[in-house]
């Protein structure tokens, strides 16, 4: 080597500095903002499947609670189990998931197979099988949901336990990335007679 070559100098190395604040920044991100979940049981067929990898957004409900506005109909939600089911044994700390169809005020029924809000039949794209049970009309209370399976004939939802209160509310589904088949955004239809 010439004298006038020096050595080749070394990349620096990242430091314990930069990786601390990626963790930190990751943990933010997942605690306040966009977690990954996945689907445990077969209560949202045919839209979500067993197995499935969903993301949740989780700011927006926070801020529709500040603002004293439900969510929209039609949002798929993922939420801590009500009260009545952590009585009978389910941890508080575990997520279910449903689809809300009734909020504060609305009128909500299953007649003849279908579900009615506010006294008009609800079209439900979603629904494969004809509900299979009645539900005598009642009224969604203040700060509180009405939830249920797709898959309604096969579904622990707010036909049995009651309307779900808001502040039980982690999320709602937006974005399925797998299986890479089906990879993509959570579409919630517009629903008719809202």
């Amino acid at each position: 080597m010439s004298s006038n070559q020096t050595a080749p100098t070394k990349k620096p190395s990242p430091s314990w500095k930069n990786l601390l604040i990626c963790v930190v920044i990751a943990i933010f991100l997942r605690w306040q903002i966009i977690e990954p979940r996945w689907i445990p049981s077969g209560s949202m067929l045919p839209t979500l499947k067993i197995q499935d990898r969903i993301l949740v957004e989780k700011v927006k409900p926070r801020l529709k609670r500040k603002q004293n506005k439900a969510l929209k109909k039609g949002n798929i939600v993922i939420f801590h189990p009500p009260e009545k089911l952590v009585n009978v044994g389910y941890d508080y700390d575990s997520a279910l998931i449903k689809r809300v169809v009734g909020t504060p005020g609305d009128l909500i029924a299953v007649h003849e197979g279908k579900l009615f809000r506010n006294g008009k039949s609800v079209q439900e794209i979603w629904l494969k099988q004809p509900i299979n049970y009645e539900m005598d009309e009642i009224e969604v209370p203040k700060h509180q949901l009405w939830v249920l399976g797709d898959n309604r004939n096969n579904s622990l939802d707010s036909h049995i336990w009651g309307p779900l209160p808001e502040e039980r509310v982690i999320g709602t589904a937006i974005w399925r990335y797998w299986p890479l088949t089906n990879f993509g955004p959570i579409r919630f239809p517009t629903q008719e007679n809202d």
